[in-house]
């Protein structure tokens, strides 16, 4: 087999790195892992050596879904059982499909990322804890909060779910093919949603806000409100100031201004 440029193939080969990724996701027997990419199998054996319960293993590729299976039996004896093989896109996956899995541990394609952990969060509430090994940048995008430079639609989103922590570096040479960037690992663990607005409203608000980051909030959020004055309102029915930006506001003042919107 090649690796895909289209699906953004590029395997871990190296066991140190696998086993580290394995040994910081604190795996219970009691775990179910969803893991997303399995590839060649690297991360998945080690996951099965720190004692993770069940793995889910969603792989796109159909040649590697159906290579999977062989290469567990081979290399983990009857550890293999525990490993369920999903050939899909885990941008489409849901319950039906995964289960109810308590952690995803991946090695994610740097062009979907972001919509996969958020995809996921969304519909397997069972999910209560992540480690996601991505590009470095969108790493520290996840990772970023109020004021940072690189807090964006990614940040809010996210923090959204649950609370995201930096958890290391990769380099790029543990890599095949060799990637042209670094990658960092990220830990989450879900938390409540704020309170006042739901997902879908909020999540408007911030892609009005950061759809023109470098407007004011009155500015940038008078398309989504009909018109700058009524912005205005609601931002300060909500508590905000107008003329702030949207990378100065958090997750809770994002559904604030929300749910302002029906005062």
């Amino acid at each position: 087999m090649r690796p895909s440029k289209r699906l953004g193939q590029n395997f871990v080969v190296e066991q140190g790195t696998v086993r580290r990724i394995a040994a910081l996701a604190a795996l219970r027997d009691t775990d179910t892992v969803l893991e997303v990419g399995p590839g060649l199998g690297s991360l998945t054996l080690a996951l099965l050596e720190a004692g993770a319960g069940l793995i889910v293993a969603v792989e796109i590729d159909a040649v590697l879904a159906s290579q999977l299976t062989a290469t567990l039996a081979t290399h983990a004896g009857h550890l293999a059982e525990r490993v369920s093989v999903v050939n899909a896109d885990a941008l489409a996956v849901g319950q039906e499909r995964v289960g109810t899995p308590s952690v995803l541990v991946a090695n994610l394609p740097y062009n979907v990322a972001v919509p996969v952990v958020l995809h996921l969060l969304a519909v397997l509430p069972s999910l209560d804890r992540g480690l996601v090994m991505i590009q470095a940048e969108v790493a520290d995008r996840l990772c970023a909060g109020p004021g940072s430079r690189v807090y964006g639609a990614p940040s809010v989103k996210l923090a959204w779910y649950a609370t995201a922590r930096p958890a290391g570096t990769v380099p790029r040479t543990v890599f095949w093919p060799v990637p042209n960037v670094d990658s960092k690992l990220v830990e989450f663990t879900r938390h409540a949603p704020p309170p006042g607005a739901s997902r879908e409203d909020t999540f408007a608000v911030i892609e009005s806000a950061f759809g023109q980051r470098r407007k004011t909030l009155r500015a940038a959020l008078a398309g989504w409100a009909g018109s700058a004055a009524e912005a205005e309102r609601i931002l300060r029915a909500a508590g905000v100031d107008p003329g702030a930006r949207g990378e100065s506001l958090t997750v809770a003042q994002f559904a604030s201004v929300a749910a302002a919107r029906s005062m």
